[in-house]
């Protein structure tokens, strides 16, 4: 689809929704990064509703266990992109990799300096 024929109003967003949705299944379905990180991040969802922690603690444990989902979900997308304009080691393909993967670093970190925080 064109610029000139881009869909507009409610069927953007419908349409822009469906692309999401299938980019989070194909994450889900072909990503083991992310798979463990669902799976990690599932069970401190449930801890997250489990522990006695005040409201706005438990929305701040919650929103960084999907920070941190969105985070590895961008590294994905970098990669792939890099991926797709060539297979061949350059070192701006590296660099953008690295930086990727040390934007989940950073969350990661994050996410126990929150959490031990609000537990401890």
């Amino acid at each position: 689809m064109n610029a000139q024929n881009k869909e507009k109003g409610f069927n953007r967003f419908t349409h822009s929704i469906r692309n999401s949705w299938a980019g989070l299944v194909d994450a889900v379905q072909t990503e083991d990064a992310f798979q463990q990180l669902l799976l990690a991040m599932s069970a401190l969802l449930v801890v997250a509703l489990a522990v006695d922690v005040t409201k706005i603690e438990r929305i701040i444990l919650v929103a960084s266990c999907f920070f941190l989902l969105v985070v590895e979900l961008l590294n994905t997308a970098i990669e792939s992109v890099v991926d797709r304009i060539s297979l061949e080691i350059h070192p701006l393909s590296k660099r953008a990799k690295d930086i990727g993967g040390a934007a989940q670093l950073v969350a990661i970190v994050m996410v126990i300096i929150i959490w031990f925080m609000v537990l401890i």
